[in-house]
């Protein structure tokens, strides 16, 4: 049986771009936490977090990442599916967890060039720029507990790809 496999990362580090390609590499089916739960409440991440408020979307966000767990998947997740520290204990326990890495310039960059305000509200209200700084250098340390392996998010879909596959020493689906 073929463990999940979940992407963590900050905003804009790639994390459906890449769970996609590699679903398809391994022959894996896909999900995505936030896609997941924006279909089961009809509502935007956005509209979840201004009626029910930060926490309530947390617990909605944990309850999504149990849900879509499965063998043989990929699962892209939330930026801050890390919070919870029962999150981080069980995608460590129950699959192979792969950090995609990028600074925050570049995350930002990222964000401004395709921006999904509906789906991604802002944190604090301020530049996106600023507010992924702080993102990283408040999650940094829990996204390194929770992944067996950090891939540098920088590179080509492709390349990221195969740099998780050579982490996890699996081979491309025939």
């Amino acid at each position: 049986m073929s463990l999940p496999i979940y992407l963590i990362g900050a905003r804009g580090c790639g994390k459906t771009t890449i769970g996609q390609a590699l679903s398809q590499a391994l022959g894996y089916a896909f999900s995505d936490t936030d896609h997941y739960l924006q279909l089961s409440t009809q509502r935007s991440v956005a509209e979840i977090v201004a009626s029910e408020g930060w926490d309530s979307f947390r617990a909605r966000e944990s309850d999504s990442l149990h849900k879509v767990t499965a063998p043989a998947t990929v699962i892209a997740t939330g930026g801050g599916m890390v919070l919870a520290e029962a999150n981080r204990h069980f995608m460590r326990d129950h699959g192979q967890v792969i950090w995609l890495n990028a600074p925050s310039v570049v995350l930002a960059d990222r964000l401004e060039r395709q921006p999904e305000a509906a789906q991604r509200p802002t944190l604090t209200g301020r530049p996106i720029a600023e507010e992924m700084g702080d993102i990283l250098r408040e999650r940094a340390h829990l996204y390194r507990q929770s992944a067996h392996h950090e891939v540098n998010a920088m590179q080509t879909p492709e390349q990221v790809v195969d740099q998780i596959l050579q982490s996890l020493s699996l081979a491309r689906a025939s």
